[in-house]
Formats: C-alpha cells, structure tokens, sequence
C-alpha cells in the first residue's frame, strides 16, 4: 500500500514468494501433526494456513502427501511420481506419448522453467479437487480458497494497474513454484524408483528411496526441515528441531545393518 503503483513492488513480489514458501512448509507441518499433538488443532491450523493464506486445499494435499508417505518412490502407489508431464523412470518414458514424451527427453533443461507453474497448478488441482471425496469439507475448504483470491486478486487491483498487477502475478507465483520445487524435489527425484511386486521392510521402504541435504542452519530454514527428509519419512510426527539430533542417530544405525544412506549438497541434490 506505502508503494503505490510502482514497479517497485516486484521486490514485493519477490518477498512475497518466499513467504509463501514459508507458509507452504509450515502446512507441511500442520499436517503432520509437528505443531500441534492434537488432530483438530492440527487441522484448523492447516486448513487457515493451505486454504486461506496459500490457496490450496488443506484435504486434497493432505491425502495425496499421506499416500506418498506410505509408499515412496512407488510406481502405481506415490501419485508423486505418477507419469504427468513428468516421467520418473524409463518404463514411464517408454510409454509416454504427446507432450509427456517431448518434455520427458528433455526433463533436465525444463525442469526450473516448469517449475514457475506450480504454484498456479497447487491452486488449480485444488479447486479441481473439491469435487471428490478426498476432501472431508468441501464446502468449508471452497470458501477460504475463493475468501484467498478474492483479497489476492483484490489488493492487487486496488494498488497497481492492470498491466503491474499481471507481471506482479507472475513474479510471485512463479518464484514461489520455483522455491517450493526446489525444497521438496531434491528429497526423492533420482533416487530408486521400487517397482510393482518389490517387497521392503518399512526402514530400507523409506530409506532408500529418500535423500538428506546437508549446509546448516541457513539449508534447514530454506527447507524447513526436509532436508532431514529419511528423518522425517521414518518419524513424520517429529517436529522439525528434532530432526537433526535423529539423523546422527539413524545414520549410525543404517550403518550398522548395512543400508545405503545419501547424503548431499544442495547443488548436487539437482
């Protein structure tokens, strides 16, 4: 509002994206029960936070984060890698036709320039989402998500011309799909992929499919504690300061029995 309609409100813009980024990994949170002990706290809080302050349905990314929890990495199970635009192994890739197939050969280079639309695409699956039965409140969880655009789109209009508020628009949402791409991606993307029939114990299940990103207190508070990724997938209820001390803990113990245990940078996650 102290702007006005200034192009200086692109930094806004930019600052904007990481504070979403923030309330993204804070819904995480919520969801799993890391904030709150009790599931009603747990879920008014992600339901004010998803829906209201982020625009995306706290049910509908509820349950799919659950499913992809229970099985990472899984084909036909994890509908995180269930073949989009994206493919995620090469049988994927072999099946793949149309636009799936192009983007599939060339994954690698697209990757961030697809990621500037998932923002818009969180939005999007969620109002899509509201018709079936994954969420429980549809009609609650429609109303925080118009109540978002509504005061989105209208603060937008009410300072900035048309042409400011569009590019605003795509600045934000843009650099917010790009921040939240890059903290959950590097947590699963490359690692084994486990086929239909493979049989594992819950430990190597969640072990060897995921990936820890080392850097300090400045990675764990751009990735919320995901950076402890096999942590939080053998313990989702922990909260996030804990997770640390329990790496030192598990990696020694999969040492101990011998299962592959990876640990990189962030750079080198991508």
């Amino acid at each position: 509002l102290a702007l006005g309609d200034s192009w200086g409100q692109l930094f806004v813009a930019v600052a904007l994206a990481m504070v979403f980024g923030q309330l993204g990994l804070a819904a995480h949170d919520l969801a799993h029960q890391q904030v709150f002990s009790r599931r009603r706290p747990s879920e008014a809080g992600g339901l004010l936070v998803a829906d209201l302050l982020l625009g995306m349905s706290y049910g509908w990314w509820m349950n799919k984060h659950t499913r992809h929890h229970a099985n990472p990495n899984h084909e036909g199970k994890d509908p995180d890698v269930s073949p989009d635009i994206l493919v995620w192994s090469r049988r994927q890739a072999r099946r793949a036709r149309g636009l799936p197939r192009f983007v599939g050969k060339h994954q690698a280079a697209l990757f961030f320039p697809l990621l500037t639309m998932e923002g818009l695409n969180l939005s999007f699956s969620s109002f899509r989402a509201l018709k079936s039965r994954s969420v429980k409140r549809p009609a609650l969880e429609c109303t925080l998500l118009v109540a978002h655009f509504v005061v989105y789109f209208g603060g937008l209009l009410a300072v900035l011309s048309p042409a400011k508020a569009l590019l605003f628009v795509a600045v934000h949402q843009g650099l917010f799909g790009i921040y939240l791409g890059s903290v959950f991606a590097p947590n699963h993307k490359g690692m084994p992929m486990i086929e239909e029939g493979t049989r594992l114990d819950f430990l190597r299940r969640q072990v060897l499919t995921s990936r820890n990103v080392r850097g300090g207190a400045l990675v764990d508070a751009f990735m919320g504690g995901l950076n402890y990724q096999i942590e939080h997938h053998l313990f989702p209820s922990m909260p996030t300061p804990a997770l640390a001390r329990a790496q030192v803990i598990t990696e020694r113990y999969c040492a101990e029995l011998g299962i592959p245990y990876h640990r990189t940078g962030l750079i080198a996650s991508h």
